[in-house]
């Protein structure tokens, strides 16, 4: 096959990705949203909220915004909190406006951390690290909340059965990381199994195999190994901020927008919650839109009236508004800055030496 013709190829994929992305954000917007309250009545109910409810659920969802920064630096030594807001800002702003707009956002990560004199191992280090993290979060979240569930009384067999599931998914994910950590062999073993893997379905597509995995995982361990031997704490701190920062800024929201006497209640909220961010994790859309808002709506208002339907909606998507669309211009800015500012820019060895010296 012709690089141009590989080229032509690429370029249809993403137009289709675009275009399903597209068609599921508007049916949902459009065609399922309305069902659960009129866009009339959502505004309504928002524009009831005081200047100060509103000023303070930005603030919160600043806060927010700038808990990531923590994480970004536990996991790259030598990463300032200014360039890790830059960085943080327009990658986001990426994954959330460009369908396959999260793999265009690690482009966008590694061009900012090379030109700040970044090596490529840390880079991928610090992105692998950071992803199993928070990934971690994404799968205990729901056995959390599913505990809180049962002592709360309100489990059902289904919701058992969930937490079986969820159980034995986070111990496992947790063990085999331990484990390729805990043996060079193994973690050669594993890379090598995987590599051959993906080299076999890459051969159905026609393309050429992988790499020697089995020598970059055992790379990967060593380099995971001495980051973690300092920074693990640090790391599993920030990351744990992160999420119950975002949690926080919907149970907020929630609390602004629907009356007290709506029974509404924070485990209830925390479990949505926890499964909506389990299930953002597959890129549907470009960060979750449509999806995470019919997640929480479909979630939260189930036995509930017209009215608090209404309301919860109103929560929901002033919530979205808040997390996902506020971060898109404030990653312009930072994009813009990346590109004019010079004075932060040098090579590897400028860096090391910096750091040396």
């Amino acid at each position: 096959m012709t690089e141009k013709a590989t080229s032509g190829k690429a370029t249809w994929k993403r137009v289709v990705q675009a275009l399903i992305s597209i068609g599921i954000v508007v049916g949902i917007f459009i065609g399922v949203l309305p069902r659960f309250a009129s866009y009339s009545d959502v505004w309504a109910t928002i524009r009831d909220m005081t200047g100060l409810e509103l000023f303070g659920l930005v603030m919160a969802g600043v806060w927010n915004i700038v808990t990531y920064w923590f994480v970004m630096v536990a996991v790259l030594p030598g990463l300032k909190y200014r360039q890790a807001a830059v960085v943080n800002q327009a990658s986001t702003a990426v994954a959330n406006t460009l369908p396959g707009g999260g793999a265009i956002g690690v482009g966008v990560t590694y061009a900012m951390y090379t030109s700040w004199g970044f090596g490529k191992a840390e880079i991928a280090l610090s992105a692998l690290v950071s992803g199993i993290w928070n990934n971690f979060a994404k799968l205990g979240f729901p056995v959390a909340a599913l505990a809180l569930l049962a002592l709360s009384g309100d489990l059902t067999p289904a919701r058992i059965t969930a937490a079986v599931v969820g159980i034995a998914v986070l111990a496992g994910a947790v063990v085999g990381f331990c484990l390729v950590l805990k043996s060079d062999r193994l973690a050669r073993a594993v890379g090598t199994r995987l590599g051959a893997v993906v080299s076999r379905l890459r051969g159905l597509l026609r393309r050429d195999p992988v790499g020697d995995w089995g020598a970059s995982a055992a790379a990967f361990r060593e380099e995971t190994i001495g980051l973690l031997r300092t920074r693990w704490l640090a790391l599993t701190v920030a990351t744990a901020i992160s999420h119950f920062s975002l949690f926080a800024v919907l149970w907020l929201t929630i609390r602004n927008v629907v009356p007290g006497d709506t029974p509404v209640s924070m485990i209830q909220v925390f479990a949505a919650f926890a499964f909506v961010r389990l299930i953002s994790a597959i890129p549907i859309t470009p960060g979750g839109l449509g999806v995470v808002e019919l997640g929480y709506t479909a979630a939260l208002t189930i036995g509930l009236s017209a009215v608090s339907e209404a309301n919860i909606v109103a929560a929901v998507l002033l919530f979205r508004a808040i997390t996902f669309f506020m971060p898109i211009p404030f990653g312009a800015i930072a994009y813009t800055f990346w590109r004019r500012n010079r004075s932060w820019r040098m090579t590897e060895a400028e860096r090391l030496a910096l750091e040396a010296g």
